[in-house]
Order: C-alpha cells, then structure tokens, then sequence
C-alpha cells in the first residue's frame, strides 16, 4: 500500500514541476507519474534516477508525494539519501536541462543518534576515501562487531601496499576514534600478501 506523505526532504522546484508535467502530458497517459529513485544508495556508485510511472508501475513500499502539477512517487530506500535533494529545470536557448543534485545520494545524513555503522561509512566516505582515493584505494567496512569493533577491508592501491600500517593506525583509526569515541577499535581483514595493485610496495 503505497503511503502518501507532504513534504519529504527533497525539492521539486516550480520549473521543475512546469518541465515535467508538459512531459507527462505529451506521454497521453492517464494519471501517469513520476518516480525518483537511487540506484546503490549510499555507496560512491549511487545515481539518482528520475522515471515515468505508469498507473501500477510503482512499488507497493513506494511513498507518494503529492505536489500542484504531478505526482511523484519515491522509493521507500531511497528516502534517506534524498533528504535535501533538489529538482530544477533551467530554461535556456537549447530548450533547458533537468537537474537532480541529491547531496546525501552516496551517503544519509547521519546524527549521534544514527545507527553507528551509517555512522562509521559516512565519516569513510566522506572524509577518509577522499584521501585514500588519490593513492587509488579505498576502505570499506565489513562488519561492525557486537564489542563495538569497525572490521574494515582496504582495496585498490592500499591493498598490500607497505605503508597500510601508518595509513590504518594514523590515518583511519585516529579519524574513526575521534568521530565516533564510541568505537571500541579498528581491525583490518584485507589481505596485504596480495600486492597486485599496491601503490607503495
């Protein structure tokens, strides 16, 4: 039973609303919508979709939002990675571009009261992978243990590369332990004989 609610976190602007409604119309569809979803939320790969909806093209969990010009139905996983979503059309020479900037696409905005592991993956997304990135790695987490330990799994160039110690105990544990004092500690499950891919060996 598709749920209806006001104002989710995500913005339709009126241009946005004009743009696509002159769409809907043109597709000579009776009440035919709209939904926006997002592919691997929450992951550096999540894209943000928009879709026509025919009648019964909808999910049973999706959420409705009922706006002046459209209906637009949202995917119930997606909600939390739209909050602060914005959907604008730009008119220009060329006809105009939709836009859909969904900030918290990659990763929820996460509070104290987050559930630590979307805790744990917003602070490896958002400040820890940027670094890593430039050395072509990347840090993952595994699993998060019931003793509070983050189980984290290196890839790209930091796997087997020789400096991973002084990257996992200054870089990684440092900025887990002081954003999340909560954390017990940090084990590292990659495994580093493999060094294929290692940017320092």
């Amino acid at each position: 039973m598709t749920e209806t609610i006001e104002a989710p976190g995500i913005d339709i602007t009126d241009s946005a609303q004009d743009y696509l409604a002159e769409l809907l119309e043109k597709q000579n569809v009776e009440g035919i919508a709209v939904r926006i979803f997002i592919t691997q939320p929450g992951t550096p790969y999540a894209e943000t979709c928009l879709a026509y909806c025919r009648p019964g093209e909808e999910e049973p969990t999706d959420v409705e939002m009922k706006l002046e010009k459209i209906n637009v139905f949202l995917d119930k996983n997606s909600l939390a990675f739209l909050e602060e979503a914005v959907v604008d059309f730009n008119a220009d020479r060329m006809g105009g571009q939709l836009t859909i900037k969904a900030p918290n696409a990659k990763m929820p905005k996460v509070n104290a009261d987050s559930p630590m592991e979307d805790r744990v993956n917003y602070v490896l997304y958002s400040e820890i992978n940027p670094g890593l990135a430039s050395h072509g790695g990347e840090v993952k987490l595994v699993e998060l243990t019931e003793q509070n330990m983050a189980v984290l799994a290196f890839g790209g160039g930091c796997q087997g590369c020789a400096a991973v110690d002084l990257t996992l105990k200054d870089g990684v544990e440092k900025t887990l332990m002081e954003r999340i004092p909560q954390l017990a500690g940090i084990r590292d499950v990659t495994d580093h004989s493999d060094t294929t891919n290692a940017y320092y060996r």
